[in-house]
């Protein structure tokens, strides 16, 4: 199932995340530094959500208190949360 999420305090506009049972089986990240959010959308996939999670809450760009992959973790608990 696709889920989309609105990213706060950072650059990024959008995120698609398709989640199979909990696998992530793609992300799509629309705005932001865009070979980041491919790199770290190629990266995610096939995860794990929990593991995904743990890898990437916390991650701060530019003392913004998140990022890309934090907004991305956030948007994973919350995919968890309705499942």
């Amino acid at each position: 199932m696709v889920y989309k999420y609105e990213p706060k305090g950072v650059c990024s506009r959008e995120m698609a995340i398709d989640v199979e049972g909990d696998t992530i089986k793609s992300v799509k990240i629309i705005g932001g530094c865009d070979g980041n959010t491919q790199g770290v959308s190629i990266l995610v996939a096939g995860m794990n959500i929990d593991d995904a999670i743990r890898k990437l809450k916390g991650i701060d760009c530019k003392g913004r208190g998140t990022s890309c992959p934090d907004q991305l973790a956030r948007a994973l608990e919350e995919i968890k949360a309705k499942m």
